[in-house]
């Protein structure tokens, strides 16, 4: 057999371009029999169709394409009080959706149960034939276990500490189940649609909690035990008075996160109990939420320059709940990350809000599904099934 497998002819064909086998052969510098073999392992998988003509009993098509009618995957984003599914086709395309109000503190049956329904649900709204579900991504908000999928000790989510997630997703749905924190995915989703030639991004999550999803040369950087990018609990100088919940003292997000703010605004005498109400009073031009969110923003950016230097991202997105608050986190943000940070870091470094909002999540946990299922060892497993069977 040859070393050129299936899965590396298809690295050419998965941006959606017809090929004919002479311009495979021709770029790959493959036999034409080579690549024809090839191309039918993927023709038998279906994730490879012809394009551009059909055949009439003759010649087959001459031209061939990813085909991304060839299955479907789900992306879910479990959040602190809500869930939202979609669906969508191994070009990323979205397909249906749905979401619902629904408490993480209830625990993973009750949550994990939903998703499975929906999933049921939202397959009977495509049209027929329903192609097979090839993979299931699911963002979590806390701590994961990348390599096992199971929660670790989640400050917000009693009851799914180490808790078997893909075990339970499976007994409904057996397909791979991929999991990762929420504010991964959604690293994974503001990439995937709004900069998708950018290999060097960071995406902040500022809401409840502080968080950053790190994109590093290409690939999510998730570090030994699943906690890079965990920026709530990083020091911050000048704040040394302020707990955390964590035990320790003047945490980035007992000083910047939307609670805290909303505390501060409390103990000046403006009425806010959440982080919502926060947003909504910058964003009516309160003064004192104005200078409130202006200093969160800088107490960020003192974190944040020592990330951009060592890390050297080029886009820098600031995401989450608190990120509404209009430009006043933002000006905080980059006041100081521009001061603070090497000058060679941020000579082209964009500082910008997300622009795919609330669906980065969603649009992420798909991108992993899918990643997974186009992988060359899924790839090459089913040439190897269809070869035994």
């Amino acid at each position: 057999m040859s070393a050129v497998q299936a899965s590396d002819v298809f690295e050419l064909l998965r941006d959606g371009r017809p090929w004919t086998r002479a311009q495979l052969a021709q770029t790959t510098g493959l036999a034409r029999s080579t690549v024809a073999a090839r191309i039918d392992e993927l023709l038998r998988l279906g994730l490879v169709a012809p394009s551009g003509g059909i055949s009439t009993g003759g010649r087959p098509p001459s031209l061939f394409a990813m085909n991304p009618r060839a299955g479907v995957v789900a992306g879910v984003d479990v959040g602190a009080t809500h869930v939202a599914l979609v669906l969508a086709d191994l070009g990323g395309e979205l397909l249906v959706s749905e979401e619902t109000a629904l408490d993480v503190a209830e625990g993973p049956d009750a949550v994990l149960g939903w998703v499975c329904d929906a999933i049921d649900r939202l397959l009977r709204q495509l049209p027929l034939p329903v192609p097979p579900l090839r993979a299931v991504g699911i963002g979590l908000p806390g701590p994961v276990e990348h390599s096992t999928g199971r929660p670790t000790n989640p400050p917000i989510m009693p009851g799914w500490d180490r808790v078997d997630v893909p075990g339970l997703v499976q007994r409904r749905h057996p397909v791979p189940v991929l999991i990762d924190n929420d504010v991964n995915i959604m690293a994974l989703g503001e990439q995937q649609v709004a900069y998708p030639s950018t290999e060097d991004l960071v995406f902040v999550k500022v809401a409840t909690g502080i968080g950053a999803g790190i994109i590093s040369g290409g690939a999510l950087q998730r570090g030994a035990q699943g906690t890079a990018g965990d920026l709530g609990h990083v020091r911050v100088a000048g704040h040394e008075e302020v707990l955390c919940r964590c035990g320790n003292v003047a945490c980035l997000e007992a000083v910047a996160a939307g609670p805290a703010l909303a505390a501060t605004l409390r103990a000046s005498g403006v009425a806010a109990e959440d982080t919502q109400d926060v947003v909504d009073l910058a964003r009516a031009g309160d003064l004192t939420a104005v200078q409130v969110v202006r200093q969160a923003g800088r107490d960020l950016g003192e974190v944040l320059a020592t990330l951009v230097n060592l890390v050297n991202p080029s886009v820098l997105v600031i995401g989450g709940r608190l990120a509404s608050a209009g430009e006043h986190l933002l000006a905080g943000i980059r006041e100081v990350v521009y001061q603070r940070s090497l000058p060679l870091a941020t000579e082209h470094l964009l500082v910008a809000p997300t622009r795919v909002g609330r669906s980065a999540a969603v649009r992420g946990a798909v991108a992993m599904a899918v990643t997974h299922v186009l992988s060359p060892e899924q790839i090459e497993l089913g040439v190897r099934m269809l070869a035994e069977g």
